[in-house]
């Protein structure tokens, strides 16, 4: 079998390679907790917020792509299955049925908030070890902390 083999140091390796897993497990979580949201707001703000929410999936969904990529790489096999993002997302799992509007905006900023606070540990942790995934991870979370704005501002 053939085994991508990395450029960098085992060391900045392992530490890469467990913020890669990390970003591309909160990012897969991010997009199901907006999607689940998004189908079952309900509320005088549902349009807007229904169409806001598919924004959230749309950037989480090529953002996970790309971290994937990157992982794939650097030689580091990506693990996007359902048990591997419910065992180690940090986003809180949303309940079930309808959502009034008001609270789907506060689901979201929680959600947000999570993974930005993961985000930004990543952008520390990979600072010496890769400055190209570093670079990746602050472009993330300067895309997840616009969202992350807009939603604070439409709870007022």
């Amino acid at each position: 079998m053939y085994v991508v083999k990395s450029p960098l140091p085992d060391a900045d390796l392992k530490t890469v390679a467990e913020a890669l897993q990390g970003a591309l497990v909160d990012l897969i979580d991010l997009a199901l907790v907006a999607k689940q949201v998004h189908w079952n707001v309900v509320g005088p703000r549902f349009r807007s917020v229904h169409l806001q929410l598919d924004e959230v999936v749309d950037t989480a969904r090529m953002h996970s792509d790309t971290v994937a990529e990157r992982a794939s790489a650097l030689g580091v096999s990506p693990d996007g299955r359902a048990a591997t993002v419910a065992a180690g997302s940090g986003v809180k799992a949303v309940a079930e049925g309808w959502v009034k509007d008001g609270d789907a905006v506060g689901t979201l900023v929680d959600a947000l908030g999570a993974v930005i606070t993961r985000m930004r540990e990543r952008v520390a942790a990979t600072e010496t070890a890769d400055p190209v995934s570093q670079d990746m991870f602050i472009q993330i979370t300067a895309d997840l902390e616009k969202h992350h704005w807009m939603f604070q501002a439409a709870n007022g």
